[in-house]
């Protein structure tokens, strides 16, 4: 029998995912086709979902959010792969997107759509593979195979992060 038996409980698993999230095991992606153990983080990084968007980003805990982005998701519940498109970037939750040098918005894919990403290694939308979520943790797989493990939040990091209420 399959976890997500049809689309009803795929779309179910994906809105459990909405929330605000804190990363507390990741791997690397495999090496050499074996598998990597699971290392605790060392630093406060969290990711965010809701109706329409993606956030993810690093701080010194909840409250204090250093770095972050923001922008569109792309959910295929077939496949329960979210692509993320990164539409704007904040330091100390004030919107910084339009001084973000060139060379950088280019590489990390700053106002990309779906459309401009070729499907080619090295022209990939970033993307997570949701394996499952809970009222209380979250478990995806990213682009590169590594797996992350988060914990919810007890409250909504949105206003931390992107100066928002």
């Amino acid at each position: 029998s399959k976890l997500y038996p049809d689309e009803t409980a795929k779309e179910e698993m994906w809105k459990r995912a909405y929330g605000s999230w804190k990363l507390q095991l990741a791997t690397g992606p495999p090496a050499g086709g074996g598998t990597t153990p699971f290392k605790a983080v060392p630093i406060f990084a969290y990711a965010m979902i809701d109706e329409n968007n993606f956030g993810n980003g690093v701080g010194l805990n909840q409250d204090t959010i250093i770095l972050s982005l923001l922008g569109p998701h792309y959910f295929n519940t077939k496949r329960r792969v979210m692509g993320i498109g990164i539409e704007d970037m904040f330091l100390f939750s004030n919107k910084v997107t339009q001084f973000v040098p060139t060379f950088i918005s280019d590489g990390m894919g700053l106002k990309k759509k779906p459309s401009d990403f070729s499907g080619k290694k090295g022209s990939r939308m970033p993307a997570f593979t949701i394996i499952g979520s809970s009222e209380k943790s979250l478990i995806a797989r990213g682009g590169s195979g590594g797996i992350a493990i988060w914990t919810r939040l007890d409250k909504d990091i949105r206003p931390a992060t992107y100066g928002v209420e």
